[in-house]
């Protein structure tokens, strides 16, 4: 496993993520950004595992809840995709309790349904 931190993974998702919405533009369904960014990642030599199961700890018992995170790398930043008119605090609700039941620092919304990926880009930080 590799040893990057939390910002030069990131640094790396994004520049993949910009690298596919400049190839595939906006409007696809979210599965498909996630397959290719699934497989940029996976080039780039980092651990990425696809739609993980994250179960809720309440008190002593784990409940198996149907939470998925769509994409954890490095098993230190967790990357929600969304191909959506606009990113609003739902959003950003889910991507933060993903961070905090996984126990990551970071966590990246990717909005792939805009013209320019910098306005669909979130970075989220969880103060552990």
């Amino acid at each position: 496993m590799n040893h990057f931190s939390e910002n030069e993974i990131s640094k790396i998702i994004v520049d993949c993520a910009l690298k596919i919405h400049r190839n595939l533009g906006p409007g696809l369904l979210e599965s498909l950004y996630e397959e290719c960014l699934f497989y940029e990642l996976k080039k780039q030599g980092l651990s990425v595992e696809k739609q993980k199961p994250l179960p809720l700890i309440y008190e002593e018992v784990k409940l198996e809840i149907g939470y998925r995170l769509d994409l954890l790398v490095e098993r230190k930043v967790v990357v929600e995709i969304k191909s959506v008119e606009a990113l609003n605090d739902v959003h950003l609700a889910q991507i933060l309790t993903y961070v905090k039941l996984s126990n990551c620092k970071l966590g990246l919304i990717i909005n792939f349904n805009v013209a320019l990926i910098k306005n669909g880009l979130k970075r989220v930080a969880n103060k552990l």
